[in-house]
């Protein structure tokens, strides 16, 4: 069966950003299978819906609000379950490992509270303006900003003395 014009349009979406939407989630959820997982839902929401995604302003900030709203439900069921059996956190012995400063920036972002890390991640990882942020977080600026500061703060006392790295480089909010 041939394919439509929608289904390729949907294909380049899909390979264009698919990576980026992954590294981005991953670094918000600090577990790889997780982020695999979430992505995998919202691309399979997005073409569902493609016809009406695809005429956003920004089908990718669609995708990724849907892949942190499954991720933040899969963490909610993650934790009543670990909760409720007290078990040890599980770790995959078979997942790449990654350089030691991004589990370093990863277990951090782990500690803070999830706006703040979702802020700073939508921010310093996806590159996107504070009112972008704002916009895709249903917030204003200055709450942005505000979890933007308290953010980096908590960070710096989490990775100790040394700057973060989402505090290098980046001058403006």
């Amino acid at each position: 069966m041939p394919s439509s014009d929608a289904d390729l349009d949907f294909d380049s979406f899909y390979a264009s950003s698919s990576r980026r939407l992954l590294g981005q989630v991953y670094v918000m959820t600090g577990d790889l299978s997780a982020a695999e997982d979430a992505i995998a839902e919202a691309y399979a929401r997005a073409w569902q819906r493609w016809d009406t995604v695809q005429r956003y302003g920004s089908p990718e900030a669609w995708v990724r609000t849907v892949a942190m709203r499954v991720a933040v439900s899969s963490w909610r069921k993650t934790r009543n379950r670990l909760v409720a059996h007290r078990r040890d956190q599980y770790t995959d012995p078979l997942a790449m490992a990654p350089e030691p400063d991004r589990v370093m920036l990863v277990q951090a972002l782990q500690k803070i509270p999830a706006k703040q890390r979702q802020a700073l991640v939508l921010h310093f990882i996806a590159d996107l303006p504070v009112r972008a942020v704002a916009a895709e977080m249903k917030s204003t600026e200055g709450t942005v900003k505000s979890w933007l500061s308290r953010g980096r703060a908590a960070l710096k006392t989490e990775l100790g003395a040394s700057a973060s790295p989402m505090h290098r480089g980046r001058g403006e909010h």
